[in-house]
């Protein structure tokens, strides 16, 4: 099996039966195809299980019992995962088509390099309201991508720095970026866009204020890390 086969995508999934099929086509459009794609429905009360078996043996679908979070769907993705690498899509967003080939490609260019990432360009979702739409224009940018669905990343890698801290409602990705990062981990940002997320109706108020004692938490915990390794 050739290494471009070795790739495992886990996509979680929660009530996004709107644009769940088009995440997934976004996957199967890689010209890099990887050797599956695992969707995780944290028990969607939509039809997103529905849109997911539409695609029958082009994916892996894994159900939930319970909603515990993004956190708890990622990391029963990465359990069951069986390539050597790993690369992870939100089920509301999209990828570019070189995404899987050209992080791939630098990863076995580099094996000095952990992870690598690249370039999210965010677009509003065509449902918005106008008044909406011109509310966000300021939000339409390229900019660093330092998240999960940016990422491609060995599964032994990401597995030495630990699963997901599924107790985080928020932010569980962030956490575990700061604990790589203070585990010395190297990583490369291509200023290639790899990643386009959707804004919407659902995710527009996602930093309101009931989220952010997780990113207090996250601030506190890599504050201790860092004093016990003075």
């Amino acid at each position: 099996m050739s290494k471009k086969q070795e790739i495992s995508v886990v996509i979680p999934v929660y009530n996004t039966e709107k644009y769940l099929d088009q995440a997934i086509e976004s996957v199967l459009k890689q010209n890099e195809k990887p050797l599956e794609i695992i969707v995780v429905d944290d028990a969607s009360s939509d039809n997103s299980i529905n849109v997911a078996e539409q695609f029958g043996n082009k994916i892996t679908l894994l159900k939930q019992p319970n909603n515990n979070g993004c956190g708890a769907s990622r990391n029963r993705g990465i359990e069951h995962a069986n390539g050597k690498y790993l690369a992870f899509i939100d089920a509301d967003d999209l990828w570019t088509s070189g995404k899987l080939k050209n992080q791939l490609a630098y990863l076995e260019n580099n094996p000095d390099i952990d992870m690598v990432f690249g370039m999210v360009e965010q677009f509003i979702s065509p449902e918005l309201s106008d008044i909406d739409k011109n509310k966000l224009r300021d939000e339409l940018k390229k900019m660093p991508g330092y998240v999960a669905g940016a990422m491609l990343i060995c599964k032994e890698t990401f597995l030495k720095v630990g699963l997901l801290n599924e107790k985080l409602e928020l932010g569980e990705y962030i956490d575990w970026f700061s604990r790589a990062k203070d585990m010395g981990l190297k990583f490369h940002l291509s200023d290639a866009v790899v990643l386009k997320r959707r804004i919407h109706t659902s995710n527009m108020g996602i930093y309101k204020r009931q989220h952010l004692k997780d990113y207090t938490a996250i601030l506190r915990e890599a504050l201790a890390r860092k004093r016990m390794k003075k």
